[in-house]
């Protein structure tokens, strides 16, 4: 009995160590992100467009390169948006992505 009880004890404890599913496209883990970005653009998931537009900002270059390249396959624009490139050099083309975003989405609710 007490033998059962120590290997409940244990799974329950490891399960709680173990990292909850579900996490994807909005993880901050880039583990997580970046296949789940690759699956979004893979499957021409338009939801995933304004997450991927935030991450334009990330402090994670390869976050940051997987999202334009994501953006780029959705929706042919790049808006001169260099993933590589430093903070203030990044601002402007960040800037056209999200008015961009703010127009297409404005443009849907009014259709």
């Amino acid at each position: 009995m007490i033998q059962r009880a120590a290997i409940l004890l244990l799974a329950t404890i490891l399960t709680g160590c173990a990292r909850p599913s579900g996490h994807g496209i909005v993880d901050t883990d880039a583990s997580y992100k970046i296949p789940a970005i690759k699956s979004a653009v893979a499957a021409k998931d338009p939801s995933a467009i304004p997450q991927l537009v935030s991450d334009l900002d990330s402090t994670d270059p390869a976050v940051r390169f997987y999202a334009i390249s994501g953006l780029q396959r959705l929706t042919g624009e790049t808006f001169n948006y260099r993933y590589y490139d430093e903070e203030d050099a990044r601002r402007p083309a960040v800037e056209r992505w999200k008015r961009w975003l703010a127009d297409s989405t404005a443009d849907r609710a009014t259709k």
